[in-house]
């Protein structure tokens, strides 16, 4: 027990400071994913049916993507499309086309009315919001990405060995009841 004494108050000094990190960053990546638009937005068309099914004629969804994809060359010729995504279900069905740039990395999202092929809205595009790539580390790099994994690791030790000091503790207690469980 000495042993996980030692470490766990070594590494729980240490770890402290990515627990409140990865905490208040969580809380803030939850809040956002929860009050969002998009989480909006699912939540409405949860129980709407789409008009497209897999017995569906490809001109379905094959035509309004071929007139999206023109759409967008006259607005930007040649760009490279990294995804594309097509949201057939609710009352505005969308393409959404998302445009990298000729040397790598994420430009912007073309999104467009299904039916109309009109644009509706252009917008930046990053692959991961700027506060998921904090939470995890990522937005310092591969060093980050490393860190965040030690720290999980501390993290999880520090657990196992609260539990274990927490169950060797509970056994030399005399206390009986409900008691011998909180001190």
């Amino acid at each position: 027990m000495r042993f996980y004494r030692k470490w766990h108050r070594l590494i729980g000094w240490t770890t402290a400071i990515f627990l409140i990190w990865a905490a208040s960053t969580g809380v803030v990546v939850a809040f956002s994913e929860f009050f969002g638009a998009e989480e909006t937005e699912r939540e409405r068309l949860r129980d709407v049916t789409s008009a497209v099914t897999l017995a569906s004629a490809d001109s379905m969804y094959a035509a309004p993507l071929a007139r999206a994809v023109a759409a967008a060359n006259a607005k930007v010729p040649g760009a490279p499309v990294d995804k594309v995504e097509l949201r057939l279900k609710g009352d505005q069905p969308e393409i959404r086309l998302f445009l990298g740039k000729p040397g790598g990395g994420e430009d912007r999202l073309l999104r467009f009315n299904a039916t109309s092929s009109a644009l509706i809205a252009e917008e930046a595009y990053v692959d991961k919001p700027l506060l998921w790539r904090l939470h995890s580390g990522e937005a310092f790099g591969d060093g980050g990405l490393v860190v965040a994994m030690f720290w999980g690791l501390a993290l999880a030790i520090m657990g196992v060995s609260g539990v274990l000091m927490y169950l060797h503790m509970l056994k030399r207690r005399q206390v009986v009841g409900w008691r011998r469980y909180f001190w």
